[in-house]
């Protein structure tokens, strides 16, 4: 999705919660229930941006729109398998979600760039898109989560799946997370 549609898209929605009064949850990322008390917590790392740093331009609509690298670790010895929300908890409509990757194999350690972690399956994303969307907020500064859940059970969605049911499958099925989060302002 070219970055125009992505801003217009973006008002839209802004739009719509103004006119409405009302705000929307959509993509709204599920949370996981804690572990055995001493348990680490999923840590999640990337070579292009600390915890609470810019996200470097190539990552974003202003740039080549690919997904960063990452790494993470303490994945728990339960997990079957893996799951990576990204999303902007300060779009105007609400948390907007840019890449969902369902079902990634618990062996994975991270993702390269521009790639999907091994095994993994893209549903939708805030765009209707089932690929990543990178960060392009439409104004001010946003922080993006990328966040990586385990989960207890494999979520069975194919490619496409709906957004919602995508989250709520990773609801449903998280048994504990880890996050890394970076900033982007509007160009």
């Amino acid at each position: 999705m070219s970055t125009t549609a992505r801003l217009s898209a973006v008002g839209a929605a802004a739009l719509l919660a103004l006119t409405t009064g009302t705000v929307s949850a959509q993509g709204s990322a599920p949370s996981a229930s804690p572990e055995a008390k001493g348990a680490k917590q999923i840590t999640v790392t990337s070579k292009a941006f600390h915890q609470g740093a810019k996200i470097p331009k190539k990552y974003t609509c202003d740039g080549a729109d690919v997904s960063p690298p990452l790494k993470w670790r303490h994945i728990p010895k339960r997990a079957k398998k893996l799951a990576l929300v990204v999303d902007d908890p300060d779009a105007p409509g609400g948390t907007w979600t840019h890449w969902v990757v369902l079902d990634i194999a618990k062996s994975t350690r991270g993702s390269r760039i521009g790639k999907v972690p091994k095994g993994g399956v893209q549903a939708k994303n805030s765009w209707g898109d089932a690929a990543y969307g990178g960060p392009c907020p439409p104004s001010g500064t946003h922080r993006y989560r990328f966040k990586l859940y385990a989960l207890d059970h494999a979520t069975g969605l194919r490619r496409g799946a709906p957004l919602k049911r995508a989250l709520r499958a990773v609801s449903k099925h998280a048994i504990k997370h880890g996050k890394l989060m970076g900033r982007y302002t509007a160009k």
